[in-house]
């Protein structure tokens, strides 16, 4: 299977040089119909990864030794320093002490010439355009924080800039990842009605894995089905040189003072960041700075000239194999990130499917086992949904005590299941199962520290003590009432009952 560096030139050589069929093919090897095949392919999401994880690459037990050599050559002249080839025979030669050294010299050779360029400072000289063709854009991230539903995130916003009519628009989000790059393109390009056939970008990690000999950027494999899905031609600065996309990082300040200023305050994301779309579309309105004309007029020669939206949805989330520990607890990120699956999948593997804002954990057939709100920023968290775990507690009540899941209670839940009756504890697991599907698990331990304020131990009480809390309409204040009616006596007639009984005794 050809891998999707390979695809790409195949493609570029049939819709950019304009070769045939037969003579990419006799220039690549590969058979016509293959090439067929990738020429006419629309849909380039990545498929779901199968159950396998992956290996640490060879060559990190040398990459520290490596850097202290290139380190090294800072002081000693240009003719004297390591060259690829210098390292990979010093590597064999000192094998003994080192270990077995088993690496290839084209794996220590683009380990070494991506080092050079970061211990040096090696710049290649790249073309940026003075006239802004129509449809070109520029595009970067920028910080800005923001309160969701009252709790303060420390966002970024993804901003795309028409150079050619001054255009912008830009979405929020609690990260820079690949996700978050991915949906707020998409979200752009379907809000314009179309994909800029040129889009300038930095050499951000969810774009660029290297960048090698000559300025050639080595993409990621997801960036690359992207631009592949869209259509757009990806054009990157030169390192450490994002003035080079000047229109988009005025944008990016320009965007952020005014309209993220004061800090935005909305209930949910997704739709705050429509709000942001309508928001850029009105900011077409003014002047443009240099041509005196409004900026959504010149901004209708940038629509006509972009590519139009694929036909097929692109899947903007990513996939990844993670192993559950023994309270089937996965890891993320450096193993900061702790996400809860089930009691089920302990000691086994599971896989994550990644948004810009949930991570939904899925079985061995692709089905959702639960979905947990994505965690992000350095510090160890854990997103648990204690639902599964309590549902099995609830069958086996005995074991509470005893299993694992039962350490990872909150302190005054444990309390008080130990001093409730062994009899009670099935129910008792089983409404906090009802309470956490209702309101939440942080509402469910909160009823439990009431209910062992008040010494209430049976579990219709505690039900009961629930109602009242979360669920229960709030006691109304008693309706003023000046004058109390007075009825007038009331005089039943009691004739008919006479005739009644005296017809009786006749019969």
């Amino acid at each position: 299977m050809l891998a999707m560096p390979r695809k790409n030139s195949i493609r570029e050589m049939y819709f950019v040089n304009g070769k045939t069929i037969t003579e990419i093919s006799r220039e690549t090897g590969h058979d016509r119909k293959t090439i067929r095949e990738i020429i006419k392919t629309d849909n380039w999401s990545a498929a779901p990864p199968r159950m396998k994880v992956g290996e640490t690459p060879k060559l990190d037990p040398y990459k520290a030794v490596i850097d202290e050599w290139l380190t090294d050559d800072k002081r000693s002249r240009r003719n004297q320093r390591h060259t690829a080839k210098q390292v990979y025979k010093r590597l064999r030669s000192e094998e003994g002490t080192r270990g077995t050294f088993d690496c290839s010299y084209e794996t220590v050779n683009t380990y070494v010439q991506k080092r050079k360029k970061e211990i040096f400072g090696k710049t290649n000289d790249g073309y940026i355009p003075l006239e802004h063709r129509p449809g070109e854009a520029q595009c970067d991230f920028g910080d800005a924080d923001y309160y969701e539903n009252g709790t303060r995130t420390e966002g970024h916003h993804l901003n795309i800039s028409f150079p050619h009519s001054n255009q912008g628009f830009l979405q929020l989000f609690p990260g820079e990842n690949t996700e978050c790059l991915f949906e707020g393109l998409v979200s752009i390009f379907t809000h314009i009605g179309g994909v800029p056939p040129e889009i300038w970008f930095d050499n951000a990690s969810p774009m660029v894995k290297s960048i090698r000999t000559g300025g050639e950027r080595g993409l990621t494999d997801r960036f690359i089905r992207f631009k592949e899905h869209y259509g757009f031609t990806a054009l990157f600065c030169n390192p450490d040189s994002g003035h080079e996309k000047g229109s988009v990082e005025k944008k990016v300040g320009y965007q952020r003072h005014n309209m993220l200023v004061p800090v935005p305050q909305f209930k949910e994301l997704g739709e705050y960041n429509r709000y942001l779309l309508e928001l850029s579309d009105a900011d077409g309105a003014r002047e443009h700075y240099r041509k005196e004309v409004p900026i959504r007029e010149l901004f209708e020669k940038d629509k006509s000239a972009l590519l139009p939206l694929p036909r097929n949805e692109f899947d903007t989330a990513g996939y990844e194999i993670l192993r559950a520990d023994k309270y089937g607890i996965v890891c993320r990120e450096d193993r900061k990130h702790e996400y809860s699956t089930s009691p089920k999948y302990a000691g086994g593997t599971v896989a994550a499917k990644l948004t810009s804002t949930t991570v939904t954990i899925l079985d061995e057939s692709g089905r959702a086992i639960v979905v947990h709100k994505r965690l992000y920023g350095d510090r160890k968290q854990r997103s648990m949904n204690w639902i599964p775990y309590l549902e099995l507690l609830a069958r086996r009540p005995r074991a509470v005590k005893y299993s694992g899941i039962y350490s990872l209670f909150p302190e005054g839940l444990k309390d008080y299941l130990e001093s409730s009756r062994l009899c009670d504890t099935s129910d008792i697991i089983r409404m906090i199962a009802e309470f956490t599907k209702r309101t939440g698990f942080e509402s469910a331990v909160a009823t439990v520290a009431q209910a062992a304020n008040h010494n209430i131990k049976d579990p219709d009480s505690l039900k009961a003590l629930h109602r009242r809390l979360y669920m229960d309409t709030p006691e109304l204040p008693p309706l003023p009432c000046d004058t109390v009616p007075q009825l007038a006596p009331l005089m039943p007639d009691l004739t008919k009952y006479d005739v009644a009984i005296v017809r009786g005794v006749q019969q």
